[in-house]
């Protein structure tokens, strides 16, 4: 369709929108077939194994517990909430690091060692805390450089640079500490090996805040094995959750395998990407807790459906079906089905399905207002897809504010982020799928980031195909810039939402945090997702080792 970006809802591949061969048959799908198949349906567990496993992480648990409230106040408390964190098990502990945290930031204890300065701010930032940027400032000489000395202090160089990417508009503080030690761990890895090296190498490939927790689990698994001094009652419960979560996670996407088969739109829409366990993939990097199972189960289905209308408009659909089909999900109704094309007929009403199954799903209270807000984005998804379809089709290349407009919405995030409120229980309230309505700037900020990431990404290899304007040819057009001059511009664009991302995050928000966080890691995997290119397109490569190491190979007890 018009989507010429590497969304999640946008496919990478943009020809014109002529569809079918004249004798009706389909054309050959542009994209590479399932990577995985049925391999999760076959999948079995060793429920034996995981009952053991779930009575060790029963008393290991106690233990820390007991281990967190010894540590209580003291450096050491810090370093632990850490390494629970990077292990992957905070959620275990979330009122206790809650509590703590809090503590913390009251105590503003002024500490001299720039790890620990650094780390304290992370931790706080990272949590919604205000802590002051202004505590760098001892680290900084006379003429406002920071001090040469740091240089040959590597784990205080990287803690700073974890934690200024947590940094708002105005903290040039931070965006100069940024500079410093994005430099100097540069020039550093050269010498550097073992552990340290890895962890260096990780930060100055994608930073902590655009990172996600699930992927880091086993890396710092890994590492923690290798060092002297780990904590071996942590690291034992961190091996033995992920192995559980795993096993659990396998569980999810064989229902969800099963009900992608039994609706047979890959069947039915060859042409399309069939990337159901890359979806499931995605939403693990929202939440992979065990609580949120229903949030994922339902916000999934809604991905792939909505992957499949996107395909509809990129690779199949002809602009005058475009257009009724449009029209049908505005009116949201089973009885016009016989209004629409044939091959439009299975998308339309699966998707009208499967919003009336969530709805059975959800219990009384949480009924109508959710599904209704699930009908209200998926329209307006649908109809920022055909907005597009129009500038395709008649060549037009909008303005950048009038391409954002429309993009914002088709870069999928408003979608996603309503769905992933709606299993949520009573962390979702009304208010919050209200203020969605609203499209605040904190929604618009991470749908930009999401947009403009998926454009640079895409950039060379879009030049081979037929497609929409991009930012970079709206920016350049409008503003006779060079590409390079307009890539320069998108990727200030970008950092600035960051900023307004990491702003909001700041307690109050107007809605729950757990609700903030969902959006931010939303955020954050399309960092991961598109690190080296599309990774849900062609999902054969990077996204397939990250999905073996999350969901398929274990950690050796």
């Amino acid at each position: 369709m018009a989507s010429l970006r590497n969304s999640p809802l946008s496919s990478a591949v943009h020809p014109p929108p002529l569809n079918r061969n004249k004798n009706g048959a389909d054309r050959p799908s542009p994209f590479h077939p399932s990577v995985w198949g049925d391999f999760f349906i076959s999948h079995t567990e060793d429920h034996k194994k995981i009952d053991a496993w779930t009575r060790k992480v029963r008393e290991l648990k106690e233990e820390v517990k007991k281990m967190l409230i010894r540590a209580k106040g003291s450096v050491e408390e810090m370093i632990m909430i850490d390494e629970i964190q990077r292990l992957g098990v905070a959620y275990h502990f979330e009122k206790k690091i809650n509590y703590a945290l809090e503590h913390i930031y009251d105590a503003n204890v002024d500490y001299d060692d720039l790890k620990i300065v650094a780390l304290r701010f992370r931790l706080l930032r990272q949590e919604g805390y205000n802590a002051s940027s202004d505590v760098f400032n001892k680290f900084k000489d006379s003429e406002g450089n920071f001090k040469e000395g740091l240089c040959s202090d590597v784990e205080g160089l990287l803690s700073l640079y974890e934690a200024a990417f947590y940094g708002t508009h105005g903290e040039d503080t931070l965006d100069e500490a940024i500079s410093f030690t994005k430099g100097q761990l540069t020039s550093l890895m050269t010498r550097l090996d073992g552990p340290l090296a890895a962890r260096v190498g990780l930060a100055l490939q994608l930073p902590m805040r655009k990172r996600i927790a699930r992927l880091d689990t086993k890396f710092y698994v890994s590492l923690s094995q290798q060092q002297k001094q780990q904590n071996d009652v942590i690291l034992e419960l961190a091996k033995l959750d992920f192995n559980l979560i795993q096993s659990m996670h396998r569980k999810e996407l064989k229902e969800l395998t099963r009900w992608w088969k039994d609706i047979g739109l890959a069947a039915k829409y060859p042409f399309a990407r069939d990337r159901l366990v890359e979806g499931y993939f995605w939403i693990l990097g929202v939440y992979f807790e065990p609580h949120y199972a229903r949030a994922r189960n339902i916000v999934v289905r809604m991905f792939k459906l909505a992957s499949i209308i996107d395909d509809n408009f990129d690779v199949d659909g002809r602009f005058m079906d475009l257009k009724v089909f449009t029209d049908a999900i505005k009116r949201w109704d089973l009885s016009v089905v016989d209004q629409l094309p044939e091959y439009m007929r299975p998308c339309y009403v699966a998707i009208l399905n499967t919003v009336d199954e969530i709805e059975d799903e959800l219990i009384p209270g949480e009924k109508f207002y959710r599904t209704d807000h699930l009908q209200y984005e998926t329209k307006a998804l649908v109809q920022g897809y055909f907005k597009e379809a129009v500038w395709l089709n008649s060549g037009y290349v909008p303005t950048l504010g009038e391409y954002l407009k429309v993009s914002l919405v088709t870069a999928g995030y408003i979608y996603m982020s309503a769905a992933s409120f709606v299993g949520m229980g009573e962390e979702a309230t009304k208010e919050a799928f209200d203020w969605l309505k609203t499209r605040p700037k904190f929604m618009m900020d991470s749908s930009l980031i999401a947009r403009l990431s998926d454009d640079i990404r895409s950039n060379e290899h879009e030049q081979k195909r037929v497609h929409v304007a991009s930012a970079f040819e709206c920016y350049m057009k409008e503003h006779s810039l060079s590409r390079s001059e307009a890539c320069e511009k998108i990727r200030e664009m970008i950092t600035s939402a960051w900023k307004d991302l990491n702003k909001f995050c700041l307690k109050p928000a107007p809605i729950p945090f757990s609700l903030v966080m969902r959006v931010v890691n939303l955020t954050r995997m399309v960092e991961v997702i598109y690190l080296y290119g599309d990774g849900y397109t062609n999902s054969s490569r990077d996204t397939k080792d990250n999905i073996r190491s999350m969901l398929v190979d274990p950690i050796p007890m």
